[in-house]
């Protein structure tokens, strides 16, 4: 993969235009812009990770929103989604604070890094199966570059369970045949050597689930609690 730092991946990853179709949406979308944050200028480009280079746990979406982190550059920020899991990192011991607008509003993580399958903001969010592989290359070698210090994943969604399996699954881990299927709460453990992870799968933070009831904050800082305790981060619940 040959990247020796997160910092080089993430230089070259902004710079990505190998999906037509997803290069012309996300810019599409920083020019029109929503009536709301007419007078902001969006980032418009592929979305690096959010957090610390040494993080114990990651946390894996699907794609950035559109006029969420594809407006302000970071992951999950800006949007509905991002703000019930931001209050729960917060409430679990996380984050240092419970919201996040924009990336230059002091929001830090604690051991917990954010990333996804796919980095650039999708049509109507669906990413076709074609692009998720064209940019498996990005979080493979995030992931790579993560290892030293990674203990827990928490999966957000079928999609990222599915990506996360296969991405762990090229890297050299033991993936658990026939493959586990993704549920709320479901949880498995990968092997490569010596070295174990341990996967956990929650609903996706998509107003879908959170405003139907059907992912819930507790339920949400359940899965991100057990995560925490897996990977030794302190937790507050």
């Amino acid at each position: 993969m040959g990247y020796r730092s997160i910092a080089a991946l993430d230089d070259e990853l902004v710079e990505c235009r190998a999906c037509p179709r997803l290069v012309e949406w996300r810019e599409q979308v920083a020019r029109e812009k929503r009536a709301a944050f007419v007078d902001q200028t969006y980032w418009g480009r592929p979305v690096p990770g959010f957090g610390p280079v040494d993080a114990r746990v990651i946390i894996l979406g699907l794609a950035p929103a559109a006029h969420g982190a594809n407006r302000t550059g970071r992951m999950f920020t800006g949007d509905q989604s991002g703000d019930v899991l931001f209050r729960a990192l917060y409430d679990v011991g996380l984050a240092n604070q419970p919201t996040a607008v924009s990336a230059h509003d002091g929001m830090e993580l604690f051991g917990v890094r954010m990333t996804a399958p796919v980095r650039c903001a999708p049509p109507q969010n669906k990413p076709t199966v074609t692009e998720r592989d064209r940019c498996a290359h990005w979080l493979d070698a995030e992931v790579d570059l993560l290892l030293p210090t990674l203990r827990s994943v928490v999966v957000l969604g079928a999609f990222g369970w599915q990506s996360a399996l296969r991405a762990f699954g090229e890297l050299g881990w033991i993936v658990e045949r026939p493959k586990p299927k993704f549920a709320h709460g479901a949880r498995t453990t990968i092997r490569r050597g010596d070295r174990e992870l341990a996967i956990f799968g929650s609903f996706h933070v998509s107003q879908h689930n959170t405003f139907t009831g059907r992912l819930t904050p507790a339920m949400l800082v359940d899965v991100l609690s057990a995560a925490a305790r897996h990977a030794g981060l302190t937790s507050r619940t």
